[in-house]
């Protein structure tokens, strides 16, 4: 089935941030997510390589900041006040 991977890239990079939390030095999220998916994330700059042996994965600042915004925008409630 032919899809469009751009969609599905940002629809994975928004359920990141629902894994993510804080290390200390880096911000990092769960992977247990599709391998295809994750390489790329990671060829668009937005997570670490994530072909390790950690369960989770670096998350750059600007995956960071774009998972956020792409979680709020699909999955926020606006607020009615």
């Amino acid at each position: 089935m032919e899809y469009n991977k751009d969609k599905v890239d940002e629809m994975m990079l928004a359920f990141l941030w629902l894994t993510m939390f804080d290390k200390g030095d880096a911000v990092r999220a769960w992977k247990g997510h599709n391998w295809e998916h994750l390489d790329r994330l990671h060829e668009k700059g937005y997570i670490g390589n994530p072909k390790s042996k950690a369960k989770s994965v670096v998350v750059t600042e600007e995956g960071e900041r774009l998972a956020e915004e792409l979680f709020n925008r699909y999955f926020g409630i606006e607020s009615t006040e």
